[in-house]
């Protein structure tokens, strides 16, 4: 798929400044330049920043991690989701700081270099298989050559080699609902044998504001994890006769606290009609009963429309780890309600 083509060389230019408090060298040295592949992880960049910064760094032992405006940056959620989720208005270069000593424990989980993230990475892949097979054998079962295989692709952002491999774990695509009828049931098989599930994994991570702003510039900063509200819950796409399943429709399942509709039945007036045997039928109405109003949706770097259709976002947009991560933020009259 030409969209899955674009996501995978898709990167963010980076402008990584070494803190200060590890500078031993006079003049500093500049920041570093590089490009981070947007579904690739931060620690994985230490192989070109460890030896740009070595001669600058003071003697003990490195524990790299990043800070964004003071914010430890989660090694383990992919460089793209991070810079969708922090940087609303987008900033290029993305500048951040990097350190090699201090490590935030009561934070940030420990990271043990390169192994930690595969190891974090083949974890979401089992999830994301449990959630659409029921069972996350088809991961258990891999052979060492095929796992190997699995993360040196995504490492080097190689889309051909991933798709040889993740095809043997048979965990099915969804339908795109605009070019194909619906059919009833959730899941149905294709015709080389795998399931086309209606259950999507998704990592969603929602930014509450209570004020309203209608410029990018002017989104409140986020200098706290407490201020995200991190969900991981799967959507069941549901078809319905001449309607498609939206990324709208998918937001509102997964918040449903924030997005209902009430039904309601009018019962008619008690009021005599002039011929006393009409009687006029209850009538069914649904209530919008929004308590939030959605003001930003990024997924890959792309604010698509909330009409599009959710089979497409799934097909083309997912990670590698088969989760579809999704930056939402809404305005919240009530932040309680979070």
């Amino acid at each position: 798929m030409e969209a899955q083509k674009y996501v995978w060389e898709g990167a963010i230019p980076l402008q990584i400044h070494l803190h200060e408090s590890e500078v031993t060298t006079f003049p500093p040295p500049p920041p570093a330049l590089i490009l981070a592949p947007r579904i690739g992880f931060l620690p994985l960049l230490i192989a070109l920043i460890k030896p740009y910064f070595s001669s600058a760094l003071p003697p003990g032992v490195d524990t790299l991690w990043f800070d964004y405006k003071g914010l430890p940056l989660k090694w383990y959620t992919p460089t793209g989701v991070l810079f969708d989720l922090l940087c609303a208005e987008p900033e290029r270069p993305w500048n951040l700081t990097v350190h090699f000593r201090g490590y935030p424990a009561n934070i940030l989980i420990p990271c043990e270099g390169e192994d930690a993230v595969k190891w974090s990475f083949i974890n979401s892949l089992k999830e994301a298989a449990y959630i659409i097979n029921g069972n996350c054998k088809n991961i258990m079962n891999m052979s060492q050559s095929d796992q190997v295989e699995l993360w040196r692709s995504v490492m080097n952002g190689n889309v051909e080699a991933y798709q040889r491999v993740s095809s043997k774990l048979k965990l099915g695509t969804v339908e795109d609902e605009y070019s194909v009828k619906p059919q009833q049931g959730s899941c149905e098989t294709d015709t080389t044998g795998q399931v086309k599930t209606g259950r999507i994994p998704i990592r969603l991570y929602v930014c509450s504001v209570s004020e309203d702003f209608d410029d990018l510039e002017d989104v409140p900063k986020i200098d706290s994890w407490d201020k995200i509200s991190f969900i991981n819950r799967p959507v069941e796409i549901h078809k319905e006769e001449d309607k498609y399943f939206s990324l709208h429709d998918a937001i509102k399942a997964l918040l449903p606290e924030l997005f209902s509709e009430k039904t309601l039945i009018e019962s008619p007036n008690n009021i005599p009609s002039e011929d006393a045997s009409e009687s006029k039928a209850e009538e069914v109405v649904n209530v919008c009963n929004d308590v939030a109003e959605i003001k930003l949706v990024r997924i890959q770097g792309i604010e698509p429309k909330l009409e599009i259709p959710f089979s497409w976002v799934v097909n083309n947009l997912m990670n590698p780890d088969y989760f579809l991560h999704i930056s939402l933020y809404v305005k919240v009259a009530n932040l309680n309600t979070m």
